[in-house]
């Protein structure tokens, strides 16, 4: 269903305001072909446009490559796509021939080395994005090979970048396993345009523009996009990136007759300025000049501190990561510029978030929702866990940070109407196979930000804090939950719908604030288990991940259990907690395994530390520093966990219980003064064993022969008593303290 088309929009032009390129005569294709027999079969003689993917073709609004295909499809474009390419050799790439427009380069729907690599830096065994989960489909930061095959390929082809891959290393970046700062990837790729945050805005102008002639190196005015360029053009100003980190308002106001091009930042101790190499810092105005000299914001670029300065300075990365961050309200945010030997990486401000009327234009195109054909019964783990699930916005505004979702996303909501949720409920009711009635998911990146949003767009446009929900929710952020409410209640009142879950991850220092929200959700979308995500019980990791207190989890879980009793249901919370996060300490990490204990959690899987590009935890572990507040050299330092047996140290403290763990915290727990923890009894964190094991497998014998496993979660041995073979004195078997993949409380 099309949109009706507007005579004269305000602002941004809307997706489907675009005049149809003549190739729509040819109609919409079942699925996108990835052969040149289904290209045959469709008549076409060439492609206009190929996608270049990492992941299984998946025709699913939830996989990035089949939303930008049908979308440019529905622009009258033909799209071909080549997914998961042999990257070893060009030949793969000319499959489908030459596109007579450009190639889109993706690595997925994830990034490339964090899909491969585990926290530990071990490869993973499977793949979730590759049909029956095998690995070793993709190369290792998959975009920047997939550029340079396609460029071997074609050489006068354009390339586009895009995908969270790209758009996280839009700069120079903090590479984690190689444990350096990489350039920016477009300085590595052989591409013309990088498109950061959600590319669909970008995407559809560029292609048009392209059909129109236009060459994509000239193409430099369009928001969302990065780009190389020798030097700064004539009629813009630049700004030092170290006049911009200021509390307040930023915008010192500079000479602009000042020569900026070879601009270079450097700071001195107490926060002085002293010009590098070849480099003219800039002096501001006097008092009486300030006001004339005011430069437009649309043609103010910030200059960032050089790839070369940032990789050997890590107070001047620290001070980069943080400007970037201040710079991505698109209400407010300005240019950005970063040298890169001789060139300069240009990244243009953040795209405008798309309407309610674009985000179901797009929502509502001919999706299959099912895998290519050419998969046959293999099995694509990735979309068996979101095959009936709905996607009713976008965005966050937690600014966690150790997420990426707001540096990709945005922190403005974007959200669906009802009318169109309902509608892609109906099409999973009626069309996918294997549907029973139940919809795993209605969410996004959270649960309930639906409809939330900035009560003053003019305070929103000019909003310039990294959270609005941190440290404490925002005086002008709307927390009201009614309509999240009434689109449950719609949902599940559909005919053919027996359940709805919740599954997307709850931010609980919102839902605390609507009690309605909470006994709606707890009386009809929880199926048994419901996650939250409270990383922390200290306070010194969760001011570093700009979470809030446990104060506010334990108000959550009083309204969670008293409407579970109401509804007369027996619901559990699982929390997710992260170990080795930069700002934690061992005494943290053992607060956090006393807390599990005394609440009667047991962890079965972990989560650690992921220091992922561009994200503010990442430079925290990268730097020593908090780029949460204003960086000098004198500015606060943070402490990282560094090293595999530290990091497996963290980790253990929060599987307390498992006897692998053991002799790691018994020494950890000597060295730390607290060996009043180690005992066989209740108040006691882990168990104390007898000098000769006997060969017991790590169960251990106290001096008078009895097996210890009280509160180990050993699983039941061979002459032990009934009740620690986990029976009742009637003979029944309790039910189990936890189950795989999940924290239980028992």
């Amino acid at each position: 269903m099309q949109p009706q088309r507007r005579k004269k929009p305000s602002g941004p032009r809307p997706l489907f305001d675009y005049p149809k390129y003549w190739a729509e005569c040819f109609g919409t294709a079942d699925f996108l072909p990835m052969s040149r027999e289904e290209m045959d079969a469709l008549g076409w003689d060439s492609c206009d446009i190929i996608l270049v993917t990492g992941d299984a073709y998946v025709d699913h609004p939830s996989f990035g490559m089949a939303i930008i295909g049908r979308l440019l499809e529905a622009q009258g474009f033909r799209v071909g796509i080549i997914s998961q390419p042999d990257w070893t050799s060009a030949d793969d790439f000319r499959r489908l021939g030459q596109p007579n427009l450009f190639f889109g380069v993706t690595a997925g729907n994830m990034d490339s080395m964090i899909n491969r690599y585990t926290a530990d830096r071990k490869i993973r065994s499977d793949d979730a994005y590759t049909p029956d989960g095998v690995g070793g489909k993709r190369p290792d930061r998959s975009s920047l090979v997939y550029a340079q095959r396609c460029r071997e390929a074609y050489r006068d082809t354009p390339i586009i970048m895009g995908g969270i891959e790209a758009s996280l290393r839009r700069i120079a970046h903090y590479d984690y396993w190689q444990d350096k700062v990489r350039r920016s990837i477009l300085a590595d790729a052989k591409a013309d345009l990088l498109l950061f945050g959600n590319a669909e805005r970008a995407i559809v102008e560029i292609a048009h523009r392209i059909a129109a002639g236009e060459p994509a190196r000239t193409i430099t005015d369009v928001r969302g996009t990065a780009f190389i360029r020798r030097d700064t053009p004539t009629g813009w100003f630049e700004i030092d990136s170290t006049d911009v980190d200021e509390p307040g308002r930023v915008d010192r106001i500079i000479n602009p007759y000042v020569n900026t091009a070879n601009l270079d930042a450097c700071k001195l101790e107490g926060g002085r300025q002293q010009p590098a190499e070849n480099v003219f810092p800039l002096r501001p105005l006097q008092r009486d000049q300030r006001k004339k000299a005011v430069p437009p914001r649309e043609k103010s670029v910030v200059r960032l501190p050089s790839y070369e300065s940032v990789k050997r300075d890590p107070v001047l990365y620290a001070h980069a990561n943080r400007i970037l961050h201040l710079e991505t309200n698109p209400g407010n945010a300005r240019a950005l510029v970063q040298r890169h030997g001789e060139r300069d990486i240009w990244l243009n401000p953040p795209p405008i978030p798309l309407t309610t009327e674009e985000m179901d234009y797009i929502f509502d195109l001919p999706f299959k929702r099912v895998p290519h054909p050419a998969y046959g019964n293999a099995r694509i783990p990735a979309y068996e866990m979101i095959r009936f699930s709905i996607n009713i916005m976008r965005g966050c505004f937690g600014g966690c940070t150790f997420c990426s979702i707001t540096e990709h996303e945005g922190r403005i909501i974007q959200n669906r109407s009802q009318d169109s949720i309902v509608r892609e409920v109906e099409k999973i009711r009626d069309s996918v196979p294997g549907f029973t009635g139940v919809i795993s998911d209605l969410g996004g990146p959270t649960a309930n930000m639906y409809r939330l949003a900035c009560k003053s767009k003019t305070i929103e446009s000019a909003c310039r804090r990294l959270s609005c929900v941190y440290p404490d929710i925002c005086k002008n952020m709307g927390t009201d939950h009614s309509h999240l409410i009434r689109l449950y209640r719609r949902v599940r009142e559909l005919p053919g719908i027996k359940k709805v879950l919740i599954a997307s991850g709850l931010r609980y220092d919102l839902a605390v604030r609507a009690p309605d929200y909470v006994r709606e959700l707890v009386t009809h979308h929880v199926g048994g288990y419901l996650k939250i995500a409270p990383e922390h019980t200290e306070q010194g990791p969760l001011s570093k991940m700009m979470k809030p207190g446990i104060g506010t989890y334990d108000r959550f879980k009083k309204m969670f259990d008293r409407f579970s009793r109401e509804a007369g249901k027996e619901q559990y919370l699982i929390p997710y907690f992260i170990a080795a996060h930069p700002g934690t300490s061992d005494e943290d990490m053992l607060n956090l395994a006393l807390w599990l204990k005394r609440n009667g959690f047991r962890a079965d899987q972990v989560q650690a530390f992921y220091p992922s590009p561009m994200a503010t935890a990442t430079a925290m572990y990268h730097t020593g520093r908090n780029p949460l507040k204003r960086i000098t050299r004198n500015s606060e330092k943070v402490a990282t966990v560094r090293g595999e047996r530290r990091r497996r140290l963290h980790k253990a403290f929060l599987r307390y219980h498992d006897p692998k763990n053991w002799p790691l915290l018994r020494e950890a727990l000597k060295r730390m003064g607290r060996a009043d923890l180690i005992g066989n009894g209740k108040q006691h964190l882990i168990p104390r064993y007898d000098p000769i094991d006997g060969g017991n497998g790590g169960q251990g014998r106290s001096r008078r022969g009895k097996i210890l496993t009280r509160h180990t979660g050993l699983p039941p041995q061979a002459g032990a008593t009934k009740r620690q073979q986990g029976k009742s004195r009637k003979g029944k078997r309790r039910p189990a303290a936890s189950t795989r993949g999940k924290t239980r409380k028992y």
